[in-house]
Order: structure tokens, then sequence, then C-alpha cells
């Protein structure tokens, strides 16, 4: 998995009566990275996660974490109740995600497989996908947390300097157009989000934002997970060679950027 995770005690009656079984008697670990969902690994058989979050919060994750498995890319989901919250049981997939040390300690093999691995999913066919307008919910989303007054400080600061909220936010709108919806998309290619199996491609997590939208939405976050990780921006032009240099528009990445801004 990448990290050592935290152990911790669960009592499986404060949990849905269909989830019981499988937390009877198992050694349950914390694996959650984010303030709106919880998730705990479960160690029993080949091991399964289960994530909890508000009530419809989920719904978009398990249809297209269904999408993904049905083209050999994702996880099984198992069970998904949706009551007074919603929880989401998948299978574990075999491997470690890529901030595992072994991976990380080859950044140059760790940049061409996330680049190649990139460039296929790029190439795969979306008619089926479920959700077929990213970009537009891309924008909406970017608006809400607009006007809510919510934005990523940190990477508004380390992108665009002293930019004020509404200055980043009004580069997204103008340049909204330039984005298009004939890719499908991870929406989070991030190294913690893909999963190898001793360097082989195991299965994508994380799909809430994936969808049909614009490639650059995954290589600014493939390029955005190489830097923070890496610690160093110097493997941005050997991703961007072995993606394919020809496919990257630079203004279209800057749209995006702004977008992000807002989460």
């Amino acid at each position: 998995m990448g990290v050592e995770l935290k152990a911790i005690a669960v009592d499986a009656q404060n949990y849905p009566p269909e989830l019981r079984p499988v937390l009877r008697n198992a050694k349950v670990f914390d694996s959650s990275c984010s303030s709106v969902a919880k998730v705990i690994f479960i160690e029993k058989g080949q091991g399964y996660f289960l994530k909890t979050a508000a009530k419809g919060a989920l719904e978009r994750e398990v249809l297209l974490t269904k999408h993904f498995c049905g083209l050999g890319l994702s996880t099984n989901v198992l069970q998904y109740i949706s009551s007074d919250a919603d929880w989401m049981l998948t299978e574990k997939i075999v491997g470690d995600n890529c901030i595992a040390p072994k991976y990380l300690e080859q950044p140059k093999r760790l940049c061409d497989t996330l680049a190649e691995l990139l460039s296929k999913l790029h190439t795969m066919h979306f008619a089926d996908c479920p959700i077929k307008n990213h970009s537009q919910l891309f924008f909406e989303s970017a608006e809400t947390s607009f006007l809510a007054g919510a934005y990523d400080k940190l990477m508004g600061k380390e992108i665009w300097d002293d930019a004020q909220p509404r200055e980043i936010f009004e580069i997204a709108k103008l340049g909204r157009h330039m984005l298009q919806n004939d890719t499908l998309l991870h929406g989070d290619f991030c190294l913690p989000n893909v999963i190898l199996d001793n360097w082989r491609f195991s299965g994508y997590i994380d799909l809430d934002t994936a969808g049909v939208g614009d490639r650059h939405v995954d290589i600014f976050w493939a390029l955005w997970t190489l830097k923070f990780n890496l610690k160093t921006d110097k493997y941005r032009q050997r991703f961007i060679d072995a993606y394919g240099r020809g496919k990257v528009d630079d203004e279209r990445l800057r749209i995006v950027a702004a977008f992000e801004v807002f989460g």
C-alpha cells in the first residue's frame, strides 16, 4: 500500500449489517487520507477497503469504479450502501501504490511508467463511460468553491504567486471553452492512486473525479505528483516527452491549473 497503516479497534455493530461479516474477527487499519471520507483497510482474505462519507458522496465514485473495473482498470465494488451515510466496500488491488519506496527509489523508471500508463488510458474507448461531461462538472465544482470562498491557498501561491482568487477564477472562466470532453480520464492521476505489482500495472483507485473530459486534467496531476512526491521538478520534461510532447498544450494546462486551485 506504500505507507505503514495504523491499526485501530472497531466495533462491527456500529457498521451496517451487510458489512459486519467481513469486519468480524479481522484486523483493521486506518487508511484515511482525506477530511471528507474515512477509509479503513480490512486485513482478511486478500484484503478489503471500506470507505465511508456523507450520504450520496460516494455515488459517482461507485459508478466510475464499476466502469473502470469492467475495463480491467480497477477493483470490484462488493457493496454500496447509502443510508444515513455512504459505504463502499472494495477488494484490495494486488500490489502497492506508487509512493512505495521501491518505486520512488527509481524516479526515472517511475516517471516513464506513469507516462506510459497515462498514454494508454487516454487512448481507451470511452463511449460507455457513465460521465461524459467532465469539463462541465469541473467548472461547476470550481465555481461552487469560488463562490463559497474555498480554494487551495498553497497551490494558488505556488502557481499564481500573488494573484487573488477572483483573478485566478476569471482565468478558469474565460478559458473553460478550451477544455474538451474527448478522453477517458482518471481525474486525480497521482502516484498514490496508481497501483503496481512489481512494476506491472495492477489498477487505479480513487476514481470519484473520473469521466470523459480533457486530457490536460490528468497531465496536470501527473506533473504535480512527480514534483510533490519526488521533491523536484526535474522530471517534468522527461514525463512530457514520454507521454508525447505534441499532445500537451501549455495553455490548456494553465487553464486546468486555474480550475484546480478551487478543487
